[in-house]
């Protein structure tokens, strides 16, 4: 592939202190959220998904998340994202002064309702008022379209799925949507089909990549996304996080791979290596576990001979 047809430069979105951590079984204070968001943003990252305003009762872990919002020191030229599953989501996640509140659908009709308990349209219908309300309100609104390459439960997923979605979101208002790969099963042309499918509804400028690791097709699928002109991607600091529906999905291509990947490329992220991995090792270590990323891992390895 010629170099000409990558973009040059690349935002990331660290979703690590919501997506990464929400399935943590033992509780993760929030000192340590904010902590690890500020270590996020000194390292150059302009993009953090924070928390998210859901039912303390179905993810127990997010239920500081005021708290997190509250504590954090904002930094000019950062924006400070937030999942907001519902209305009322929405309501308790305004005071805390987001910049972006992310919605979400599967393009598996099988997840939809083993995951929400509705169809796939259904779901998106829920999201209306939702996305009215933060237009109104002037905050920015993402959409995420999740099991995009394939459903722990009905197996492969098709392009047209994928684009149905992105129409749905586009109908009701969500300005950017992201094509997600949540239980990592996506190889490089399966995720450009799924691409393409939300370009037919999308400009280039407002579709993004996310794509989990579990059969270690993250970074080639990343590559593939690239190779489109995709230029937005949603990645995880060392590597954390699953999906509490999708048995033995792994965690969310990690920050530090990406980033190493992109710098040797020659494509600009503005972020600094070194302080990121620093990043995941302050996560890391607090979770007691070493950090999933290969590029920290070799780099550590490297400061440590």
């Amino acid at each position: 592939m010629p170099t000409a047809s990558y973009p040059s430069r690349v935002k990331l979105v660290d979703v690590g202190p919501r997506d990464g951590l929400q399935n943590e079984k033992s509780p993760v204070p929030a000192a340590v959220k904010i902590e690890l968001v500020h270590r996020l943003q000194d390292a150059g990252l302009r993009e953090v998904e924070v928390t998210s305003f859901v039912s303390p009762k179905w993810v127990p872990q997010m239920a500081d998340n005021a708290e997190v919002m509250a504590g954090i020191q904002r930094k000019p030229g950062v924006r400070y994202s937030v999942l907001t599953p519902n209305l009322k989501g929405f309501e308790a996640a305004l005071a805390s002064r987001p910049d972006e509140v992310v919605v979400f659908g599967a393009a598996s009709e099988a997840f939809s309702q083993k995951n929400i308990n509705c169809s796939i349209a259904e779901s998106i219908e829920r999201f209306a008022p939702v996305v009215e309300a933060a237009r109104a309100a002037g905050i920015y609104v993402r959409g995420a379209i999740s099991c995009a390459v394939g459903c722990p439960y009905e197996g492969e997923v098709a392009p047209e799925r994928v684009a149905y979605v992105a129409q749905l979101m586009k109908q009701i208002g969500v300005q950017h949507v992201g094509v997600a790969d949540t239980i990592g099963v996506g190889t490089p042309l399966k995720v450009q089909r799924a691409i393409e499918a939300a370009l037919q509804h999308y400009a280039l400028d407002d579709v993004s990549g996310h794509f989990h690791d579990t059969y270690g097709q993250a970074l080639a699928n990343t590559l593939a996304a690239l190779a489109l002109g995709v230029w937005q991607f949603d990645t995880s600091v060392a590597g954390l996080g699953g999906c509490p529906y999708a048995k033995g999905a792994t965690g969310n291509v990690a920050t530090e791979d990406v980033v190493y990947m992109l710098h040797g490329m020659g494509i600009e992220t503005g972020i600094n290596l070194d302080k990121l991995i620093d990043a995941g090792v302050y996560i890391s270590d607090f979770l007691g576990r070493k950090t999933q990323s290969r590029a920290a891992t070799a780099i550590l390895n490297k400061r440590a001979g």
